[in-house]
């Protein structure tokens, strides 16, 4: 079986708390080479795409895995969503929606435009540390992801 390199993680977080958790979590217990943290949906649409503050020599290489909140300011995390997988070269990448929302409706329509995962967020801190935790083995010890020449 394929091993994964470290992988590039973009996250969409506005929750500044759930960022700094995500990001130590993530950094200590997974194969990371970097997590980049965006707070709205604008800004990660702005990354993805080479635009804004992320164009010229600040454009960051592709992810490997999108973690991506749907409550976001500016355009919500389903816009996002729709955008990255309608589009022929960042549909690859594996979109997993981080979120608080356990509803039945936000679950539906963010498969219907493409997750590859749905995770809620519990308000449990050990809890939350410990779905992390799994995410991350997941993702990058467990699932194999495509190469970047892909």
């Amino acid at each position: 079986m394929k091993k994964n390199n470290p992988v590039r993680i973009l996250l969409v977080e506005d929750n500044p708390d759930h960022a700094e958790i995500a990001v130590r979590v993530l950094e200590g217990t997974a194969p990371v080479e970097k997590i980049d943290v965006v707070t709205d949906g604008e800004q990660a649409l702005d990354y993805l795409y080479g635009k804004g503050d992320f164009s010229g020599s600040n454009k960051p290489k592709s992810p490997a895995i999108i973690l991506l909140d749907i409550k976001l300011p500016k355009i919500d995390g389903i816009e996002v969503l729709r955008n990255i997988k309608n589009d022929d070269v960042l549909k690859k990448i594996p979109v997993v929606i981080l979120t608080t929302s356990e509803s039945d409706k936000d679950v539906a329509s963010a498969y219907a435009e493409g997750a590859n995962s749905y995770i809620a967020k519990p308000v449990s801190y050990q809890k939350l540390v410990d779905k992390l935790i799994d995410l991350g083995f997941y993702w990058t010890e467990t699932n194999i992801l495509p190469g970047e020449d892909e």
